[in-house]
């Protein structure tokens, strides 16, 4: 007998929580992790728009452990935000919360990540200036053969330029206000560093109005400019130990080596402006260097 199989269909998009599960229009997904739903949506009137962050149940769990871990872990995470903010680190603002449903609206940071950014920037330097498909702009030429600026290919003259050190020195910055506030983010990487971009005149191209990163990409520009915000503080927590604010930064470092190896002599940079940034940040660059050797250890272990 033979038997007949339909093709797979692709998994159903999660259904935001209530009660944004009657809005109109309906929250849109944007990620799907492990731990969290995020959504696209808006806060009060759809001119607004925000990010839903929802962890929904686990049906593993005990229904009354699994609420109480649901309720603990979005509350950390709102209130670790909300003394981020208070204190003057950069991160999205907290706008409303649900605890015993565990969802969280918070502020749209527009713009791309940081890993986005350097990647688009990298394609465009090793193809000269020129976005083919896949880059951005489809293939407008936006630079000379040697780059934005008469920059050299990365590889070519074994350089960093200007604009990715630039982005490297406002990184360490960040992550060292934040440390200085007493918190560590727990995942470090260049997903979680995003690039708020300047709203300023553009004056290549077609537009001449004030114009935002959306824009950027429509004329066919790669910036690396911008404030850098963190997100996604699900990990998160309090502390003021050295070793786990160096444990941060090895994150981060080791991101950077695996995500962007054309620009990882730059992670020097991060390092140089951290270690400004605030009176302790000295010993934590100490301490990460037993972080390091730790970590060699371990691989050559395995």
């Amino acid at each position: 007998m033979t038997t007949i199989t339909s093709p797979a269909s692709a998994p159903p998009s999660p259904s935001p929580p209530p009660p944004f599960h009657l809005s109109t229009p309906r929250p849109e997904p944007l990620i799907q992790g492990a731990e969290a739903h995020i959504y696209t949506t808006h806060f009060l009137h759809p001119s607004n728009p925000c990010i839903l962050k929802h962890r929904p149940s686990k049906p593993y769990r005990h229904p009354v452990l699994d609420a109480r871990l649901t309720k603990h872990r979005i509350l950390s995470e709102a209130r670790t935000l909300v003394k981020c903010r208070r204190e003057g680190v950069s991160v999205p603002g907290v706008l409303a919360l649900g605890a015993e449903e565990g969802w969280m609206l918070l502020e749209m940071v527009e713009g791309g990540t940081v890993k986005e950014g350097l990647r688009r920037w990298g394609r465009r330097e090793k193809k000269g200036g020129a976005v083919g498909e896949g880059g951005i702009g489809g293939g407008e030429v936006v630079g000379a053969q040697e780059g934005v600026g008469g920059r050299e290919e990365v590889g070519r003259a074994g350089e960093i330029d200007d604009e990715v050190m630039g982005l490297m020195r406002r990184v360490g910055e960040a992550v060292g206000r934040m440390h200085e506030v007493g918190v560590v983010h727990g995942d470090l990487t260049t997903s979680n560093l995003m690039l708020r971009h300047p709203v300023r005149k553009i004056t290549n191209g077609t537009f001449n109005e004030e114009a935002s990163w959306g824009k950027e990409q429509a004329a066919g520009m790669v910036s690396l400019e911008g404030e850098i915000v963190l997100i996604d503080f699900g990990l998160a927590g309090q502390s003021v130990q050295d070793e786990d604010k160096a444990v941060d930064l090895y994150v981060l470092e080791r991101a950077f080596g695996s995500t962007h190896p054309d620009v990882e002599e730059g992670f020097k940079e991060v390092l140089r402006a951290y270690g400004e940034s605030y009176k302790g940040a000295r010993v934590v660059l100490k301490r990460l260097e037993e972080v390091r050797m730790r970590g060699r250890k371990k691989s050559m272990i395995g």
